[in-house]
């Protein structure tokens, strides 16, 4: 145990300086505390509400995310090693070492971004009970992957285009693909419907075919270019809706 708190310990603070992946932005976080304090938790460790530990229903287990409150700024970075929150509309459960650092202990629950600073292995243990927590709540599992060091230059540009201020009462699309032939860009649009991307629709100039998803409202812009960077789709312009 002191050689995994001691290793754990390393990870930690070597993870906290890298550049972490935004994974969801604008979500509900809760916390639990002496009710469940003792107890089993999912990867069969014992739930310490002193710990800096969280529940998620499909992230895999040892996953560390930074978590920040988007109410007041305060940040804390937490592992998970349980699942859920079982309560429909929250992403996260917190330690209540957790929600004190967050400064959420009064409120219960606060709207939070989660970025991972680093991802856990999809082991069979973390995949089946992400699996029946996500059935639990009539939710789709899914498994994410997040770029390699070598793409910093792409989460570079992603962050960049989030952080543009934009008019709230303007819509956007956002070019996620350019070719010069109509074929290969029908094969791209057809792919990103495959991995569940909607409003998929080609833009024909006279120089180039365009791929792009159209008709985003300004509030639900950055988690739509977070959804699609965690699919794969880098090379992202935004476009003032025409």
């Amino acid at each position: 145990m002191k050689r995994f708190l001691a290793l754990w310990a390393f990870l930690l603070a070597f993870n906290s300086m890298a550049a972490a992946f935004v994974y969801k932005d604008n979500v509900v976080a809760s916390f639990y505390a002496e009710a469940f304090h003792g107890k089993k938790t999912s990867n069969g460790e014992l739930f310490s509400m002193y710990s800096m530990t969280c529940a998620h229903k499909m992230l895999p287990f040892n996953t560390v995310i930074k978590v920040t409150n988007l109410s007041n700024g305060k940040t804390a970075q937490v592992r998970v090693n349980d699942r859920g929150p079982f309560v429909k509309n929250r992403e996260i459960d917190l330690s209540k070492a957790a929600a004190i650092q967050l400064d959420m202990l009064k409120s219960g629950t606060t709207k939070v971004r989660l970025e991972i600073v680093s991802l856990g292995p999809y082991n069979k243990l973390s995949q089946q009970t992400g699996k029946k927590a996500c059935a639990k709540m009539g939710i789709k599992y899914y498994e994410i992957s997040i770029p390699k060091n070598e793409d910093t230059k792409a989460l570079s540009h992603i962050q960049q285009i989030k952080s543009v201020p934009r008019d709230s009462n303007k819509k956007w699309d956002i070019q996620i693909g350019a070719f010069s032939s109509k074929e290969n860009a029908t094969n791209f649009a057809k792919q990103a419907k495959k991995q569940g991307i909607s409003s998929v629709v080609l833009q024909i100039t006279s120089t180039s075919v365009k791929v792009a998803v159209k008709n985003i409202k300004t509030k639900d812009l950055n988690s739509k270019i977070d959804e699609l960077a965690r699919k794969g789709y880098t090379d992202l312009v935004v476009k003032e809706r025409k």
